[in-house]
């Protein structure tokens, strides 16, 4: 056994089981893959993939069980290779952030303009994309870590800790009705048009449960990938906008009015999501310091070994 085999069994599965695609991804033959599969399967006793003729279909039974335990074997060996790495050259490498639109666009940027002072040498990348997506950066370590609204997906091997707390609030132009000072009901929103998330996003679900759990059936005017398209239409005049509070600046969205209303849909939490027992190089855990208050590095070690007390 080798790790050459683990690694073809890992990408195999990577690349929907498409041997050549996974010659490709790691620069080796075709035939040099299949044989090495086989070698492995034959020093197991098992099969690990369902085959037709010479091509494999999935895996079996065991190949599940295998694919977890090479997968663990792998991420300790990138964890060998990173600490390595942290006692040659302290300030240099590499970080890569699997993170939402929103987070990208509104949350993160101090923090990463601090990084960046900081740790000149570091190599700092931006992967965007839904929540599913996300989770598929950190597990396959295309990231190292992801930030994410909503996390509401459970996964053997990932670990997430709750880093902000946030909520939505109407956006309106200046002027509109529902400034006035009174206190507002779902009633009153759902009497406008709305413009809000497409519903593609999980917080669309807990904006229509909302009005759906008293009775009210919301007119959805406009479904907007981004609070930015929400806020240009709302600007137009075409409706009540509904985001995340973060989204919404005093300086830079004059013209409008937001008003808070979490106490209408509820609020949520901004999650951190990383592989369990990896090890982060200590710049890392600057940036994630400077990300919250809410983290530390001593906290984030603890939870990373598997003590979910300390979220």
């Amino acid at each position: 056994m080798n790790l050459h085999q683990l690694r073809f069994v890992r990408e195999a599965v990577r690349q929907k089981f498409n041997l050549t695609e996974v010659a490709k991804a790691l620069y080796t033959s075709q035939p040099g893959v299949s044989k090495a599969i086989i070698e492995l399967e034959d020093e197991l006793g098992v099969e690990i993939f369902h085959r037709h003729g010479k091509r494999i279909r999935g895996l079996t039974e065991p190949g599940q069980m295998i694919l977890r335990s090479v997968e663990i074997i792998m991420q300790e060996i990138d964890s060998l290779r990173q600490i390595a790495r942290e006692f040659t050259v302290q300030d240099t490498g590499s970080l890569t952030i699997a993170t939402s639109y929103a987070e990208a666009r509104y949350f993160l940027p101090r923090a990463i303009s601090r990084f960046a002072q900081e740790f000149p040498k570091v190599q700092l990348s931006m992967l965007q994309g839904t929540a599913p997506q996300l989770i598929e950066y950190v597990q396959h370590g295309t990231a190292d870590i992801a930030l994410m609204m909503e996390q509401d997906i459970e996964l053997d091997n990932i670990v997430g800790i709750p880093f902000s707390q946030w909520e939505y609030c109407l956006i309106v132009p200046d002027g509109h009705p529902l400034t006035q000072p009174r206190p507002i009901t779902l009633e009153d929103v759902a009497a406008y048009p709305l413009i809000t998330y497409d519903p593609i996003f999980s917080g669309r679900k807990r904006i229509e449960r909302a009005f759906f759990q008293r009775g009210l059936k919301p007119q959805i005017h406009i479904a907007a990938l981004s609070a930015d398209i929400i806020k240009s239409y709302v600007e137009l005049g075409m409706g009540v906008g509904i985001i995340v509070g973060m989204a919404y600046d005093n300086e830079r969205d004059k013209g409008m009015h937001a008003i808070p209303a979490g106490y209408l849909f509820g609020t949520g939490r901004s999650w951190l999501l990383m592989r369990k027992n990896m090890y982060l190089r200590s710049y890392v855990y600057a940036f994630l310091e400077m990300l919250s208050p809410l983290l530390n590095r001593k906290m984030i070690e603890q939870v990373l070994q598997g003590d979910a007390t300390k979220v």
